[in-house]
C-alpha cells in the first residue's frame, strides 16, 4: 500500500512540487495552504507523514505539531524559509522528526521521508527483531518501538528511536554526531551539527521527565556516550 502524505504550505508552487515528487515517488498526496485545514486533514483521516511548513500565517506549523501532539504520534518533517536555529530547535523539541530549509532538493526531500518512514512503520512478523536492549533502568524493544525507563513508557519519534538505539547496541562507546546520526539517517543524507543536538536534547529532555537524569553524556571535543540510566 502507497503510503498517505499531507502537504501543509501556503504556498500553491511549493505544494505543487512537493505533492509531484512525493507521487513520482510512489506516494499518494493531500495538499493544504493552512494550519487550521491541516489539524482537520489529520482528523478525517490519519496520514502517514506530514510535511509541515513552519511560516504559514494566522497558525504556524509549530503551533500545529503543538496541537498533533496533545493526541498524535503522527510523523511530520518540518519545512522553512529560514535556516534559523531557533525553528530546527523549537520544531524538533515539539517532536518534529526532521527538518528541511527552503529552497531544498525535492529528491532530497524524498529522501527524508522515506528514513522517517521506515523508522516508523511496524516491522512485519519474520522481519522482526526479537532482541531487548537495556541498560541501567532503561529499555528498549525493536519490534514493537517501545522505550521504557523503570517501566514508564517513553514517548519517542522515529528519529529519536533510533539514535537511542544506537547508544544501547554500542553502550560502552563515544559516538562522533557522524556516528550517531548514521544510526537515524542514510549516509548520502547531509544532517548539520545543530540537527543532531537537537535530537540529543529532545532526548535528554524526554528521559529527565521520566526520573533518568544522566541519560546521555557529552565528551567534550569527540561526541556523546551513554550514561548510566539510573543503573
Amino acid at each position: 500500500m502507497p503510503h498517505n502524505i499531507l502537504v501543509a504550505d501556503d504556498d500553491p508552487h511549493i505544494r505543487e512540487i512537493i505533492c509531484f515528487a512525493l507521487e513520482k515517488a510512489g506516494m499518494k498526496t493531500a495538499a493544504v495552504a493552512d494550519g487550521a485545514a491541516a489539524l482537520q486533514a489529520v482528523e478525517r483521516r490519519a496520514p502517514d507523514l506530514i510535511v509541515l511548513d513552519i511560516g504559514m500565517p494566522e497558525m504556524d506549523g509549530l503551533e500545529v505539531c503543538r496541537r498533533l501532539r496533545q493526541r498524535s504520534d503522527v510523523p511530520v518533517l518540518f519545512l522553512s524559509a529560514r535556516d534559523e536555529e531557533i525553528d530546527r530547535i523549537l520544531g524538533l523539541e515539539m517532536g518534529g522528526d526532521d527538518y528541511v530549509t527552503k529552497p531544498f532538493s525535492p529528491r532530497e526531500l524524498v529522501a527524508r521521508v522515506n528514513v522517517i518512514l521506515r523508522r516508523a512503520r511496524p516491522v512485519p512478523a519474520e522481519e522482526a527483531d526479537d532482541r531487548q536492549f537495556a541498560h541501567g533502568r532503561l529499555m528498549l524493544v525493536p519490534a514493537s518501538h517501545a522505550a521504557s525507563f523503570e517501566g514508564k513508557p517513553l514517548t519517542l519519534t522515529a528519529i529519536e528511536f533510533a539514535i537511542l538505539k544506537g547508544f544501547l547496541a554500542r553502550p560502552h562507546h563515544v559516538l562522533g554526531r557522524d556516528a550517531v546520526m548514521a544510526n537515524a539517517y542514510q549516509s548520502n543524507i547531509h544532517v548539520s551539527e545543530r540537527t543532531v543536538d537537537s535530537h540529543i536534547r529532545n532526548i535528554r529532555a524526554k528521559l529527565a521527565a521520566a526520573g533518568c537524569v544522566d541519560a546521555i553524556e557529552t565528551v567534550h571535543g569527540v561526541g556523546f556516550r551513554l550514561g548510566r540510566c539510573g543503573g
